[in-house]
């Protein structure tokens, strides 16, 4: 049941950020990034497995294979806590980029922008 959850989640995140991708204005275009970037993140962990809670204070090798309990792998969601604070650097400055365009241009439609030099 959870992976179909999962699935769901992963698959409504990466439409909802491809819809935004494709409207016409810049600060949609921002946030489908920003939501694609989730949905990929959401995807690595959930790859990267999802074990139960245990009260077991347990090392993840102890007895070198006799009782070996089942984690999560810790080097995922390591990678991927660092991919949502780059992500949200990156997207912070999209967002000033885009502020910096409307400045200059007075628009934010993606179509005038790309007609106007």
């Amino acid at each position: 049941m959870t992976g179909v959850v999962l699935a769901a989640t992963i698959g409504t995140l990466f439409a909802l950020g491809t819809f935004l991708l494709l409207r016409r204005d810049l600060i949609r275009v921002v946030w489908g990034l920003a939501i694609i970037s989730q949905a990929a993140n959401v995807y690595l962990l959930a790859m990267g497995g999802i074990a139960p809670a245990t009260a077991e204070s347990v090392p993840i090798l102890a007895g070198h294979g006799e009782h070996v309990p089942e984690t999560a792998d810790p080097l995922v969601q390591a990678l991927v806590l660092t991919a949502i604070v780059i992500g949200f650097g990156m997207t912070a400055f999209a967002l000033v980029l885009s502020y910096r365009v409307y400045e200059e241009h007075d628009t934010l439609d993606v179509t005038e922008l790309g007609e106007s030099e």
